[in-house]
Formats: structure tokens, C-alpha cells, sequence
């Protein structure tokens, strides 16, 4: 199925639409499935397993088939990507509302990882219709777009459970996806006509495009991947370390995840400019003082007892992030060249998962072992390590240099 021909601002503009509802249906619950899974199950060891296993099990399908999806949308077209993968979510969002197994869940989670992962074949559909030296804007808006969606999912899905069960998060969730599966079906076309300054697509055999350095890639897939293990140390305990610490209610408690979320929304835009022409080893030194802003910030806010201090330095903290993944993706899809974005952003996609997994994984077992108040002390202690490899890779680099002098174009 085709749409009708669309002009490419258009598109963009559809995509971030498609973006905010799909991403803003999945964090609807979000935050709150260690509350759901708490209460399907009385062993303590289980709910440990679980509490990690439920954000970790899609991740984990994701890493596992993100590339291989990326090849077939470069072959096949990523328009027909991003069907599947709404589909995918819309379907197993609707099995997990009528799953009351933990196991169940955890492994209805895992497959819609592996059916899913919208995210990479939209950016590839999204560089394929925007110019090369807008790309880092094009990451910076479907950034936004996932994040507004976080935000608004986040404290739908809190006035949902205070008000009704579980169980109506997911069916809205599949709802959503389904009308976002049928949106991209009849209103983007399936071959977009191509931005002014891209590569045309190729008719014929695909002529071979320069390699880049081999260090240029595992370089930004590694600073990519330490600063997502930092951020997502509090996936799995930050809903039970607000109720603990500040006995808010469940629309607070989504409120507060969403903040990092406007925060990002608010400054991504501008930290795309800022970076936009500027070469990679300079782009890695201003990251090192935004990660290190991340220390300041989540050192403060493991010693505050006041809520409104708590979430203003989560709305901070999303300012700072506004700066890292849709820069950093930028120069991903830079060095990948023009007939392998759909594998790149594929395998950029399995490291940030598998980075958020080990994020995520880690939080769980520190929550476990070492206790919920001290969550946030090692989220700073996570980022100052980070930048700490970041001081360690730039060293390197200025022996070797990471990406020459490539630029964001």
C-alpha cells in the first residue's frame, strides 16, 4: 500500500506524529509495570527477576533482529518496516491486557521486541527524505517526538491506573498502534520522493560508497552506549523510589518520569544547532562536560527529600540529554554512507538497547542488593565513569583522530 505523494517537510512532520502517539502508547505503562508485576506475584525473588526481565525482554528481542530488519527495510523499503513493526506492538500490547502470568508477560514482552523496533526503520525513512545537513534536526525532532510522547504516555497511563486497572493501559496502548499502522499505510508513500542534497535511491546495481574509517563507528557506538547505561540505571526502580521516598500519587509519580522528557522536548532542537557543523572530536569534549553536568545533577537529586526539588532536576537532567543521542545518532548515520542506513541505524539501535539493558539490569540488581535510597547515588556514580572513558577516548583520538574531519553535513 501506497500514499499519496507528500512533500518531504510534510512527511518529516507526519513521522514526528506517528512518533509522539506510538512512543507515548508504550510508555503508558511504562513506569508502572514493577506496580502490576508486584502484585501478580508474593516471592520477592520472582518480583527481583521480574521487575528487570519486563524492560529488559523487549530490549533483548530488539538487539537480537533490529539489523537484520534494518537489511530487509534497505532492500524492501522502510515504509513497509514500519508497518510491522506497529502492527507488532498493537497485537502484543493487546495478548499482555489479557496475560495475568508473570512468565507470560516476560515472554510476550521478549517477542514484542523482536516483531517491533520502530524506531530505526522511521530514522531511515526520515534521512531518505531530508537533506544531509538538516540530519541532525531530523534526529533531534523524532527525539522530541518520542520524549513529548513519553511525557504524555507517562502521566496518562498514572490517571489511567489511579482511576481503572492495568488492564485499560494496554488495550489504549494497542488501540493507538493500530491507528498509527494504518496512518503510515495510506499517508506515507512507500518510495517518498528524496530531499534536495540527498543521493537518489539506486535503480539499477548499487554502486559502492567509500568505507569510513574503521574507528569512527565503534568510537560514537561506544560513547552512544555508556551514556544510555547511565541513564537507564533508574528504569526499574523509579516508580517504587518516588512512592518510597515522597508518598506521592501515581499521576506525580508519572509526571515526575515524564519532566526528563520535557526536558529533552525543550532543548534538543537547540543542542542540534549548536553541534550541527562541528567535528567529532570537538562534539565528544562538549559531551564530556554535559555528562558531567549529569554527575552534578544526580548526585542532587540522591540527597534531596523534597519532591518538587527531585523533579526539578529531573526536567534539568532531560535538558542535558537533549544533547547526546540525536547528535551522536547524527554522526552515526554520517559515517554509514548511503545505501547502508537501514543496517547501521539497525545495529545503533541494538547497541542502545543492549546499553539500556545493561542500564536497566544493573538498577535491578542494585535495588535488590543494596536498596532503593541509594539509586541515584549510583547514577551519578555511572555517569562519572562515563566521563572518565569519554577523557580516555578523547586522548585517543587526538592521536588518532575518531572521525577526521568529518563534520555533521
Amino acid at each position: 500500500m501506497t500514499g499519496p505523494a507528500a512533500p518531504p517537510g510534510r512527511l518529516v512532520h507526519l513521522l514526528f506524529v506517528l512518533q509522539l502517539v506510538s512512543m507515548g502508547a508504550m510508555e503508558m505503562s511504562g513506569p508502572f509495570w514493577p506496580v502490576h508485576l508486584r502484585a501478580l506475584t508474593g516471592s520477592d525473588a520472582l518480583f527481583g527477576f521480574a521487575g528487570v526481565a519486563v524492560y529488559v525482554g523487549p530490549m533483548l528481542g530488539i538487539v537480537l533482529t533490529s539489523a537484520f530488519w534494518g537489511r530487509v527495510g534497505d532492500r524492501h523499503g522502510h515504509q513497509l518496516m514500519m508497518i510491522r513493526a506497529l502492527l507488532g506492538l498493537a497485537l502484543t500490547q493487546l495478548a499482555l491486557a489479557h496475560a495475568a502470568d508473570v512468565w507470560t508477560i516476560l515472554a510476550l514482552r521478549f517477542v514484542q521486541g523482536a516483531c517491533a523496533g520502530y524506531i530505526a526503520p522511521a530514522q531511515a525513512y526520515g534521512v531518505g527524505i531530508t537533506a544531509p545537513e538538516r540530519r541532525a534536526r531530523l534526529f533531534a525532532y523524532l527525539q522530541v517526538a518520542t520524549n513529548v510522547g513519553s511525557l504524555a504516555g507517562a502521566v496518562a497511563g498514572g490517571a489511567i491506573l489511579d482511576n481503572a486497572s492495568f488492564y485499560w493501559i494496554n488495550v489504549s496502548a494497542a488501540l493507538l498502534c493500530g491507528l498509527c499502522a494504518a496512518a503510515v499505510a495510506l499517508w506515507l508513500p512507500r518510495q517518498p520522493e528524496v530531499a534536495a542534497g540527498t543521493a537518489p535511491r539506486p535503480v539499477a546495481a548499487p554502486v559502492a560508497t567509500p568505507v569510513p574509517p574503521a574507528s569512527v563507528l565503534p568510537g560514537l557506538l561506544l560513547v552512544l552506549g555508556l551514556l544510555l547505561v547511565s541513564r537507564t540505571i533508574t528504569q526499574t526502580p523509579f516508580a517504587l523510589y518516588v512512592h518510597e521516598t515522597f508518598g506521592v500519587d501515581n499521576w506525580l509519580t508519572g509526571l515526575c518520569y515524564g519532566l526528563q522528557a520535557l526536558g529533552f522536548v525543550l532543548s534538543a532542537a537547540l543542542w542540534a544547532r549548536h553541534f550541527e557543523r562541528r567535528g567529532q572530536a570537538d562534539v565528544l569534549r562538549r559531551m564530556t562536560w554535559v555528562a558531567a553536568g549529569c554527575v552534578a545533577l544526580t548526585a542532587a537529586a540522591a540527597g534531596t527529600h523534597s519532591f518538587a526539588l527531585f523533579a526539578a532536576l529531573h526536567l534539568a537532567w532531560g535538558v542535558l540529554l537533549g544533547a547526546t543521542t540525536p547528535v551522536l545518532m547524527a554522526l552515526i548515520s554520517k559515517a554509514a554512507g548511503t545505501l547502508r542506513q537501514g543496517h547501521v541505524l539497525g545495529i545503533a539501535q541494538s547497541v542502545s538497547q543492549f546499553s539500556s539493558i545493561a542500564g536497566i539490569a544493573l538498577g535491578g540488581l542494585l535495588m535488590q542488593r543494596v536498596g532503593l535510597q541509594y539509586t541515584y547515588g549510583w547514577v551519578a556514580l555511572a555517569y562519572g565513569l562515563a566521563v572518565l572513558a569519554m577523557l580516555a577516548i578523547r586522548r585517543a583520538s587526538a592521536r588518532q583522530p575518531l572521525g577526521g574531519n568529518a563534520h555533521v553535513r
